[in-house]
C-alpha cells in the first residue's frame, strides 16, 4: 500500500515563501516520477510541477516556472515544492502525486496513480 502524506502549506502574503513536502511510504521512493498539482473550487486539477525519479530533470508550468522548485531526497522518500514570490492566483488546494508509469507524461493527472491528501495554500494580497 503506497501513502503520500503531505505537510507545510498555510496563508501568507504576496511575494512570502512556502514549502510544501511529500513523504512516501510503502514501496520504492525511487522509481516513481512525482508530481505536484492544484485545484480550485469548481475547477480541474491542474499542473504545477513534476520531477523525473532516474534523471532527476524538473518539469514546470508556465504560471510557476522561475518562482517555484520541485526537488526530490530518495534517501527520505520526499518530494518537495518550495513556493517563492507567491501570488494571490498561487491559493488553492496543493496534491502531491507519484506514478510508476515508464516515461509517462507527467503534466497531466492520469498517469498518476497515488495521491496525497492535499494541502491549502493562501496568499492574500
Amino acid at each position: 500500500q503506497v501513502q503520500l502524506v503531505q505537510s507545510g502549506g498555510g496563508s501568507v502574503q504576496a511575494g512570502g515563501s512556502l514549502r510544501l513536502s511529500c513523504v512516501v511510504s510503502g514501496r520504492s521512493f525511487s522509481s516513481y516520477d512525482m508530481g505536484w498539482f492544484r485545484q480550485t473550487s469548481g475547477k480541474a486539477r491542474e499542473f504545477v510541477a513534476a520531477i523525473r525519479w532516474s534523471s532527476g530533470i524538473p518539469y514546470y508550468s508556465d504560471s510557476v516556472k522561475g518562482r517555484f522548485t520541485i526537488s526530490r531526497v530518495n534517501t527520505k522518500n520526499t518530494v518537495y515544492l518550495q513556493m517563492n514570490n507567491l501570488k494571490p492566483e498561487d491559493t488553492a488546494v496543493y496534491y502531491c502525486a507519484a506514478t510508476a508509469i515508464f516515461r509517462a507524461v507527467l503534466t497531466t493527472t492520469g498517469p498518476y496513480s497515488y495521491w496525497g491528501q492535499g494541502t491549502q495554500v493562501t496568499v492574500s494580497s
